[in-house]
């Protein structure tokens, strides 16, 4: 589940995109990474998140444009407990300014991939946090999906 800010800050800067055209973010957690639907196009983001053994998230967009109305569907991938046995994967906690940093680049892709626009790729670095363990990616759902950039 996605907290409102996602699709508050979503909206704000969905107002970039064609004027006309009517784009939502939905929360989903059945996409999988590398394996969007047909007419879907892929953007696949790393940023950081508190609470986590490692701050370390991967977060899969899916994205469609049909007659003016654009649908995107957002899976952060999780985490679980490394101290624990058997316990359940996590979301992370992705704070408002790596939210904000991953809707401009959202915007962007779409920009690039639905309407076709030749866009410089602009860096805007997310805020990390520091953490005390090492990544492990048998504790890491975008690692155990072939994803993770921090294997």
């Amino acid at each position: 589940m996605l907290s409102p800010e996602w699709t508050q800050i979503f909206q704000i800067k969905a107002t970039d995109l064609k004027q006309g055209d009517s784009w939502e973010l939905q929360y989903d957690e059945n996409i999988e990474p590398n394996k969007p639907n047909m007419d879907w196009k892929e953007y696949i983001r790393n940023t950081s998140a508190r609470k986590w053994p490692s701050n370390k998230v991967m977060v899969v967009f899916h994205m469609c444009l049909r007659n003016g109305q654009g649908t995107v569907k957002v899976r952060p991938l999780r985490q679980n407990c490394k101290k624990c046995t058997n316990a359940p994967m996590e979301n992370p906690k992705i704070e408002s300014e790596n939210i904000n940093t991953l809707m401009e680049k959202l915007v962007e892709k779409i920009k690039q991939k639905c309407y076709h626009e030749n866009l410089e790729e602009s860096y805007r670095p997310f805020t990390l946090y520091e953490v005390k363990s090492p990544h492990e990616p048998k504790h890491c759902e975008g690692c155990m999906k072939g994803v993770c950039t921090n294997k």
